[in-house]
């Protein structure tokens, strides 16, 4: 009889630990099918770190026009330091001024899968197809510093940039000004920017939009030197080759055009600001340095520097805010007696 007790006690005793067992076991192998406690908790908290991620950290692709003048290059420098600052990914193609190349940089930015694309257009048209594209994978996408002409505004955000046309006419109102008690036709030639482009058709456009009040004044000459110094220059010495002795005044859509074009009427044995009158615009660090030389009479403000404010366009975006979709940069005029007091302060 005590041996069938102590039996019954080891049976009970076993089916107990046995029953404890497998109730463990249940517990830990509540996770789906395939997948260890470990795992799902590993998985947990990676989704919780992208999440946060998502909100904190953006990937941004950035395509830039190219790098033709010193007002591109600080422009370029000043976007990729704000995106880079505010703790932002980065992916930046220097579009080489070619649209095509522009819009191969865009849909690389799309297939990759961007949280938001930054672009100058090199052109204002032809963008219709890539920027629907875009839309289509939800990526939000913001102009900067050159607009698009698009009848489709819902194909971007906003546009942050100057105002090109109204630089356009403070040369215009500057020039007037400046020759009012001139009695004779005042003679301008003008260098204009990349063919198609927004700077350089509204630049035009704001200039003539004032010199048509005022008839003395009068463009004998227009050709675009593409923003750059070189073909400024050689530009600016085929409008003297055949008109040298009636040129009154120099109008270029950017100073690094202005100063090739300077360099071209020094060459030609004329004085530039005195027999040749110098208007350029973006006040680069160079033109400054030519209006403290005397060789410069003035220069109209494009403020490059506008990343920061760019990528908190781009952060209130996400949070959730409406913006409106132009957005101006606030910009002056500098004149060849300011130049030697302000040189100092120009950072591009």
């Amino acid at each position: 009889m005590k041996k069938g007790v102590w039996t019954l006690f080891f049976v009970a005793m076993a089916l107990l630990l046995f029953l404890s067992a497998c109730g463990s076991g249940d517990e830990a192998n509540s996770a789906p099918e395939g997948e260890s406690p470990t795992q799902d908790r590993s998985n947990e908290e990676d989704s919780n770190g992208n999440d946060e991620k998502t909100k904190d950290k953006l990937v941004i692709g950035f395509s830039q026009v190219g790098a033709e003048s010193e007002w591109r290059t600080a422009n370029t420098q000043s976007i990729q330091d704000a995106i880079k600052e505010a703790g932002h990914e980065l992916q930046f193609s220097d579009a080489q001024q070619q649209q095509q190349n522009q819009i191969m940089a865009i849909r690389s930015f799309i297939s990759q899968g961007v949280d938001a694309i930054v672009f100058s257009p090199v052109v204002e048209t032809g963008f219709e197809t890539v920027l629907q594209e875009a839309k289509d994978a939800d990526i939000p996408v913001f102009l900067a510093d050159r607009a698009v002409d698009i009848e489709d505004d819902s194909l971007w955000v906003t546009f942050l940039g100057s105002d090109f046309v109204e630089e356009g006419r403070k040369a215009a109102n500057w020039l007037v000004e400046e020759m009012a008690d001139y009695d004779g036709e005042v003679n301008i030639v003008e260098l204009q920017g990349t063919v198609g482009s927004a700077p350089a058709i509204d630049r035009k456009k704001g200039f003539e939009e004032v010199i048509a009040n005022h008839p003395k004044f009068k463009i004998t000459q227009s050709q675009t030197g593409d923003f750059t110094r070189t073909e400024g220059k050689e530009v600016m010495e085929a409008f003297l080759r055949s008109d040298g002795d009636n040129i009154d005044v120099l109008y270029a859509h950017n100073d690094d055009m202005a100063i090739g074009a300077i360099q071209a009427i020094e060459e030609y044995g004329l004085n530039p600001a005195e027999d040749i009158i110098v208007i350029g615009v973006d006040a680069v660090k160079g033109a400054f340095e030519a209006m403290v030389a005397g060789k410069m009479n003035v220069t109209i403000e494009c403020n490059p520097q506008f990343g920061p404010q760019l990528v908190g366009l781009i952060e209130d975006h996400f949070a959730g805010n409406e913006l409106p979709k132009r957005i101006a940069v606030e910009e002056s005029m500098y004149t060849m007696d300011q130049a030697a007091d302000l040189i100092e302060s120009r950072t591009y």
